[in-house]
């Protein structure tokens, strides 16, 4: 019996990854319709949103099994309540993704040029390697690159105030370019929120690991 438990952990870990591997894509990829003004890709990644909510509801499905069908011990018991709660901020992360591509739609729409935008590109490969780092943590029961995760975040919060000034800039220099200028702030903003999704993930990957969760530590 236990043997086939640890299958089913086994299977739950190789779940988790492919659902991290399916929020990478989306976020590369909202960030390269984005910078490249290519709707089409808009288009296709705004398409992986429902994918992900599968995988989502899959993995939950597999928990909810562990869960009903197995006597887990409490270390088993952290580690699929703490999949529930990864799987929550990683569907939300996929929904913010889905949500760039449309203002890349919108904005490949109005064929203007864009206003520069490296920072935007960085925010988008931190968050990857955020969320990366975060899966591969949970699987390999790396208490140190959770944390480093959650530190990294601080690297997200900075690039958005780079943004931030970036568009004050722009903005001075030529006051058309308003509504242009908060749809990039707005983007911005969504990657910091995915930014803060890939912490609450990584904590809860602490959490599987110690027991403890940095809500009951303050």
């Amino acid at each position: 019996m236990r043997n086939r438990f640890d299958m089913q952990l086994r299977q739950l870990d190789c779940e988790l990854i492919q659902l991290g591997a399916m929020i990478e894509h989306a976020i590369a990829g909202a960030a390269k319709a984005l910078l490249e003004c290519d709707a089409e890709k808009a288009h296709e990644v705004a398409g992986l949103d429902d994918g992900i909510d599968q995988k989502e509801r899959d993995i939950e499905r597999l928990c909810l099994k562990l869960l009903l069908q197995q006597q887990p011990v409490a270390r088993d018991l952290r580690q699929i309540s703490a999949a529930l709660k990864m799987i929550t901020d990683m569907e939300r992360i996929g929904d913010q993704a889905a949500d760039i591509a449309e203002i890349a739609v919108m904005l490949a729409g109005r064929g203007e040029p864009l206003l520069g935008s490296a920072h935007i590109g960085d925010m988008a490969r931190a968050t990857i390697r955020m969320v990366s780092d975060s899966v591969d943590a949970f699987v390999k029961k790396d208490l140190e690159l959770t944390r480093a995760v959650v530190r990294y975040d601080d690297v997200v919060d900075d690039l958005f105030d780079e943004v931030k000034n970036d568009l004050i800039r722009f903005i001075a220099q030529n006051s058309a370019c308003g509504e242009q200028a908060i749809d990039f702030l707005m983007v911005a903003k969504y990657f910091e929120r995915i930014g803060d999704h890939a912490t609450n993930i990584a904590e809860w990957v602490e959490f599987s690991i110690t027991g403890q969760h940095k809500d009951e530590t303050e």
